[in-house]
C-alpha cells in the first residue's frame, strides 16, 4: 500500500519535537479546559443562523486535507490559513488511508488525524469534519479502501447493501471512538460533521441508505456537533436528508439569489452555507492546469458574506497526492482520465503552502467581516535548486532477478484475475500466457477489459501499448514475434466520482487472439510499495550476472525490454541547505519516484501538464539522499534529472 511507500514512521520522527509537544499539549489543555464550560453549537432555524455558545456565529473556512501534506508542515499550513482570517479548517477523513487492509488501522504519521486536530486548536481554528464514508476528493476510489472489492466483488457502495453498511459501521466505530472527544460540546473544536458527500449527484438515490447513515453518524455524535450534507444546487432531491442541515457547493455565479432559492425549496429556513466554494479546480493528465482568476471569485464571495452566509473554500490549501493515492474520472461513458499528482488546485495557497496574490485578495475581503488575528502573513518557505543528478541504471522489471526481489506473488489461473482479486492495491501486474498457433498473420490481440494501461511484450520484447484513456484495446501481433505473451498492466488510479466507483483494475474480461480465447495465465504482482525491496535490488545489482539480472548496459530512450529501475544520490552538506524543492522529470516518460524511501507520486511529463514533483523539505536530510526511479516507458539518454526551485505544473501537453 502507499502507506508503506510514504514512510509514516520516518515522517513522524522528522517532526520538530518541541513544536509537536508544545502544540499538542496546548491543544489538549485548551480542549480539557473548555470541556467544563457550557459549550453548544446548534442551528437556529427560526433566525437562519448558527449559534455558538448561544451567540450568532458564522464561519469562513478553508479545506485542507491532512493526508495531502507532510505532517511536519501541518502547523505551518494551518497558521497560514488562520493568518488569512479563517476561523475554521475543513478536512475529509480518508477511510483507505486509515484502514489500508481489512482489519488493519493506521493512526500515525500522515494518518495522525488527532494530532492534526490538536494543531488546529493550537492555531485557533475550529474544525469541520467530513468523514464520508465516500469523499471523492480526486482520491483513489473516492477514499474507499480497495479491499472492499476483494472481500465483496458485487458490493454496491453508497447504498443499503448490507455488506457495505456492515463495513461502514465497523469503520465508524473505529473512527468516532477517536473523534468523539473532539466534538464541540465535548470540549473539542469539531462544530460540524458531514453525512455522506454530494450524494445528490450519485445515481442510486437510496433514501434508506441516507437515513441509515444519518442515524449511524448521530449515534456517535449525539447532538454534540451539527450534522450536515452538501450538494450541488440542482441535485438536492437526492441529497437532502431529513433532520440534517443541507448546504450547497458552487463556484462563482452571476445569479446568487437563484442559487439560494434552490436550497430554500428543500430547506425553507436555516443558515445559508456554501460548503465548497471553488477558488480553483482539479486537473487531469493531458489537460491544461486549472486556472481560476481572483477577480472571477471575489464578487460572489463578497455577495455571500453580505447575505450572512457561511463559506468554506474548497480548496484553500490543496497539497499533493503522494504515492498511488490520486484517483481518476470518466468524462463521459468509457472516457477514462486520471488525476495528476499535484493537488495545487490553483488554490489561495500553493502546493508548498505559500500565500498567493489570490490569498492576499481574499484576506483583505475577510477582514471586512471577521477580525483578523494578530498574525503576520507567513513568508514563502525557502526553496532550493539542488541541480542535476545523474542516475545509474540497475535492471529491468521483467528480468528474472528483479522478479525474485520485487514480485510479491505469482498466481496461476485459467483466466486473468484483477488487482483486487490478487489482493493488490496499485502498482503493476504482469499477465503471461503462451500464444496459440496463428490462423492468420498478423492476428489481432484484443484486451477489452483493460484497466488502465497495458505494455505488451512478446518474449520480453516490447510490441505495443494498450490504454484505457485513448481508448485502444487491441493491437496486431505477428507470428514471428515469438511465443510468450506478456501484458504488464498499470493501475493509474481508481475512479473517484460517478457511477463506476467499483473500478476493478488489471484485466477484467477475457483476452482473445482474433476469436481464440487465451487461457492458462500466470500473474506476477508488483505492488511497488516496498522501498526496502528496491533498495536490496539496487544493492545487489553489481552481482547481476551471477543472479541472472538483465542489466541495462547502455542508455536507452524507449525501454523495449520492460520498465527499468534507476538510482542515484543527492548530497546535502548542512542543515541550512535543507529546503523545499521540485524534481524536474523532463525527458523521462512515465513512472514513480522514491526519495529517501518516500513515494513522491506518479510522473508523466510526456503528456503533462505536470512535469515536476514537489519535495517537501522534511523528506530530505543532511548527507546522502537516495533517489530511485521506476520508469515504465522511456528514459533520457543522459539518465539525468534536475532539482529546481520553482514548479512546472502547466507545460504544453503532448
Amino acid at each position: 500500500m502507499y502507506l508503506s511507500s510514504f514512510n509514516l514512521h520516518s515522517l513522524w520522527s522528522k517532526m520538530k519535537l518541541g513544536l509537536m509537544i508544545v502544540a499538542s499539549l496546548w491543544g489538549v489543555v485548551s480542549l480539557m479546559g473548555a470541556a467544563h464550560g457550557n459549550r453548544t453549537f446548534t442551528v437556529d432555524y427560526a433566525n437562519d443562523q448558527f449559534l455558538k455558545d448561544g451567540a450568532p456565529f458564522r464561519f469562513i473556512a478553508g479545506s485542507f486535507h491532512y493526508f495531502r501534506a507532510h505532517p511536519a508542515t501541518w502547523q505551518r499550513h494551518l497558521r497560514t490559513m488562520r493568518a488569512a482570517g479563517l476561523n475554521a479548517v475543513t478536512t475529509y477523513v480518508e477511510w483507505s488511508m486509515h484502514n489500508p487492509r481489512d482489519g488493519t488501522y493506521v493512526w500515525t504519521g500522515i494518518a495522525n488525524l488527532e494530532h492534526f486536530i490538536r494543531l488546529a486548536v493550537a492555531e485557533d481554528l475550529l474544525v469541520i469534519l467530513r468523514p464520508g464514508p465516500y469523499i471523492c476528493a480526486e482520491r483513489d476510489m473516492g477514499g474507499f479502501p480497495y479491499w472492499l472489492l476483494k472481500k465483496y466483488p458485487n458490493i454496491q457502495v453508497r447504498t443499503a447493501d448490507v455488506n457495505y453498511l456492515s463495513e461502514v459501521r465497523i469503520w465508524y466505530n473505529q473512527l468516532f471512538t477517536r473523534m468523539v472527544p473532539y466534538l464541540y460540546a465535548n470540549g473539542g473544536p469539531i462544530i460540524m460533521v458531514q453525512v455522506e458527500n454530494e450524494y445528490g449527484s450519485y445515481f442510486a438515490c437510496d433514501s434508506k441508505y441516507r437515513t441509515w447513515l444519518r442515524d449511524e453518524t448521530e449515534s456517535h455524535v449525539k447532538g454534540h456537533a451539527v450534522l450536515f450534507t452538501n450538494d450541488g444546487p440542482s441535485v438536492l432531491r437526492c441529497g437532502k436528508i431529513d433532520n440534517v442541515l443541507a448546504t450547497l457547493d458552487f463556484g462563482a455565479t452571476n445569479d446568487l439569489d437563484a442559487t439560494w432559492a434552490r436550497l430554500r425549496q428543500y430547506q425553507p429556513n436555516g443558515p445559508l452555507v456554501n460548503a465548497e466554494y471553488y477558488p480553483g479546480w482539479l486537473t487531469h493528465w493531458t489537460e491544461p492546469m486549472a486556472n481560476v482568476s481572483t477577480n472571477s471569485i471575489t464578487g460572489t464571495f463578497i455577495n455571500m458574506l453580505d447575505q450572512g452566509a457561511s463559506v468554506n473554500f474548497y480548496m484553500f490549501y490543496g497539497g499533493t497526492n503522494f504515492g498511488f493515492t490520486a484517483g481518476a474520472n470518466e468524462n463521459g461513458p468509457g472516457n477514462y482520465i486520471a488525476d495528476i499528482t499535484s493537488y495545487d488546485y490553483d488554490a489561495p495557497m500553493t502546493e508548498a503552502g505559500d500565500p498567493t496574490p489570490k490569498y492576499l485578495a481574499l484576506r483583505k475581503i475577510i477582514a471586512r467581516y471577521l477580525p483578523l488575528p494578530s498574525l503576520p502573513v507567513p513568508a514563502p518557505v525557502p526553496k532550493r535548486a539542488y541541480g542535476t543528478v545523474r542516475l545509474v541504471s540497475c535492471c529491468t522489471l521483467l528480468a528474472t532477478g528483479t522478479r525474485q526481489k520485487l514480485a510479491t506473488g505469482m498466481v496461476q489461473a485459467p483466466k486473468p484475475k484483477t488487482f483486487e482479486a490478487l489482493g493488490q492495491y496499485s502498482g503493476l501486474v504482469l499477465y503471461e500466457t503462451w500464444l496459440p498457433r496463428f490462423k492468420r498473420d498478423p492476428s489481432i490481440l484484443n484486451v477489452a477489459g483493460l484497466a488502465d494501461r497495458g505494455y505488451v511484450y512478446v518474449d520480453n520484447e516490447y510490441v505495443g501499448l494498450l490504454a484505457r484513456e485513448t481508448p485502444v484495446f487491441s493491437i496486431p501481433l505477428s507470428a514471428s514475434a515469438g511465443r510468450r505473451l506478456q501484458i504488464l498492466v498499470e493501475n493509474q488510479g481508481r475512479i473517484n466520482f460517478g457511477r463506476q466507483l467499483n473500478d476493478f483494475k488489471g484485466i477484467t474480461k477475457d483476452v482473445r487472439l482474433d476469436k481464440k480465447l487465451l487461457t492458462n495465465w500466470n500473474m506476477t504482482t508488483f505492488p511497488l510499495d516496498s522501498f526496502e525491496s528496491l533498495e536490496e535490488l539496487i544493492n545487489q545489482s553489481n552481482e547481476a550476472a551471477s543472479m541472472g539480472f538483465q542489466e541495462l548496459r547502455k542508455p536507452q530512450h524507449m525501454l523495449r525490454s520492460g520498465p527499468a529501475i534507476y538510482h542515484g544520490m543527492l548530497d546535502i552538506i548542512q542543515e541550512a541547505d535543507l529546503a523545499d524543492t521540485y524534481l524536474d522529470m523532463s525527458g523521462w516518460g512515465k513512472g514513480i519516484v522514491f526519495l529517501n524511501g518516500e513515494n513522491l507520486g506518479r510522473y508523466w511529463p510526456l503528456v503533462g501538464p505536470q512535469v515536476t514533483l514537489y519535495v517537501p523539505s522534511p523528506v530530505l536530510k543532511v548527507g546522502t539522499n537516495s533517489i530511485v526511479v521506476v520508469e515504465y516507458q522511456q528514459a533520457p539518454a543522459s539518465t539525468e534529472l534536475h532539482f529546481r526551485d520553482t514548479p512546472i505544473l502547466n507545460a504544453r501537453t503532448g
